[in-house]
C-alpha cells in the first residue's frame, strides 16, 4: 500500500522489492570492507543491482572503483552530495537517504542526485481508521 501511495502521489519506486537488489550497508562494510563486500555480492547474486551505503566521500570513490550500480549517500548535506556526484562521474546512480525532510528535497535535487528517499512520505503518515460493521 505504501509503495502504491508513493506512485499515486507522483513518486517513483526504484526497485520492485528488496529481492531485486543487494544493499550493502555499514555493517557489511565494517565486516568485509567495501570492495570485498561488492565482490562477494556479485559472486553470490549475479545480475542483481548492487547498491552501497556510503557515509564518506572516500567510500564514494571506492564504490566507483568497485563498479557498483547505485551509491546510497547516507546523512550527507546537499553540498556533500554534489561532491559525491562529481566523484562518481556518472558511472553509478546516486540515491540520497537519511533524515531528508520534505523541505530539503529541492536542495538535494539541485545537487545532482538521481533518487531522493524521503521516509516521511510513508512511515510518518497517520492512519485513517475506518471499519465496516455488518449488522
Amino acid at each position: 500500500m505504501q509503495r502504491a501511495a508513493v506512485r499515486a502521489g507522483g513518486g517513483f519506486n526504484h526497485r520492485d522489492s528488496l529481492s531485486t537488489a543487494v544493499l550493502i550497508k555499514d555493517n557489511h562494510l565494517a565486516a568485509l570492507g567495501l570492495t570485498k563486500a561488492v565482490d562477494r555480492a556479485r559472486a553470490r547474486w549475479p545480475m542483481r543491482m548492487i547498491e552501497v551505503e556510503c557515509d564518506t566521500l572516500d567510500q564514494v570513490g571506492e564504490a566507483r572503483d568497485a563498479g557498483v550500480d547505485v551509491v546510497l549517500l547516507d546523512n550527507m548535506s546537499p553540498d556533500q552530495v554534489a561532491k559525491a556526484v562529481e566523484i562518481l562521474e556518472g558511472v553509478a546512480k546516486v540515491e540520497v537517504s537519511g533524515r531528508v525532510s520534505i523541505d530539503a528535497v529541492g536542495a538535494y535535487s539541485e545537487s545532482g542526485a538521481d533518487f531522493i528517499s524521503v521516509g516521511a512520505l510513508t512511515h510518518s503518515v497517520r492512519v485513517f481508521d475506518i471499519g465496516l460493521d455488518i449488522r
